[in-house]
């Protein structure tokens, strides 16, 4: 291999230049890193410990998972059983690089002294976290693929998961590849990620799980609405199901998630 030599800069003023300019490489480099392995994190909040939840992410936990090279890519909470805001469920996204990766970041992160004494502090009046579940997921070849770009506005985060009769994921792959992604933007939904569950986990070959984000919840009412009526969609549905249903009975689960404040998607 060969390789071009490099003769420093020579004064102090080249030198800072140089520096920034490498800094800069560093950092493009870094964000076009792909991302292959996604991880969607459930957090429970221990009765009356909400808060206390959140402002630990806020001030602590998002910065150190970058730190051990985690992608944040969203963050968000549950509503309550009467739809209003504040939810004591904390659902968030991360991605890393592979499953390699992955294990690799989140072993330096539990070992890190910054993050033993953020979370002994925290916890002085009791644990903050009731339960926890995890996902593990990998893109759909018809996925926009992280970053996420910045919202105009405010926004909610849909997250939909849908399950099919055994065999007939492929079919519902095959119309939202075709079809339903662009009919979703037509009727004014932003697409954020479409996943499959990784293989060994319960349901990972029937399931379909996805993001959108809408301006409102009136808004997403009726981006639906309209989405149903549209001539198109009809015809796609009853073209793909011509052979039979593709989800079963009550396939489609949709969890309204209000973005955090520290959330890059917002």
């Amino acid at each position: 291999m060969n390789y071009y030599r490099f003769n420093p800069p020579e004064t102090p003023m080249k030198r800072l230049f140089f520096a920034l300019f490498a800094f800069v490489l560093f950092l493009v480099s870094a964000a076009a890193q792909d991302l292959t392995c996604f991880e969607l994190r459930t957090y429970h909040a221990a009765p009356g410990k909400a808060v206390a939840m959140h402002a630990r992410f806020r001030d602590h936990t998002v910065a150190l998972f970058e730190k051990h090279g985690m992608t944040n890519i969203l963050y968000g909470t549950t509503r309550t059983e009467s739809g209003e805001k504040g939810g004591n469920t904390l659902i968030y996204l991360l991605g890393y690089p592979d499953k390699t990766a992955r294990e690799a970041s989140w072993k330096a992160f539990l070992e890190d002294p910054e993050w033993s004494a953020v979370k002994s502090a925290s916890e002085k009046d009791g644990k903050l976290v009731g339960g926890m579940e995890s996902l593990f997921l990998h893109l759909t070849d018809y996925s926009p693929a992280p970053p996420i770009a910045a919202a105009s506005g405010p926004r909610i985060i849909e997250m939909r998961r849908y399950t099919t009769l055994p065999g007939k994921l492929d079919s519902l792959d095959a119309r939202f590849r075709d079809h339903t992604v662009k009919l979703f933007a037509k009727h004014g939904m932003t697409n954020l990620p479409y996943f499959h569950l990784d293989e060994g986990q319960d349901g990972n070959d029937v399931t379909l799980l996805y993001f959108l984000t809408h301006t409102s919840t009136d808004a997403m009412t009726t981006s639906f609405d309209s989405f149903r009526g549209d001539p198109d969609w009809i015809t796609v549905r009853d073209a793909s199901e011509k052979d039979g249903r593709i989800l079963i009975e009550k396939g489609v689960v949709s969890t309204v998630l209000d973005p955090t404040d520290y959330s890059p998607v917002k």
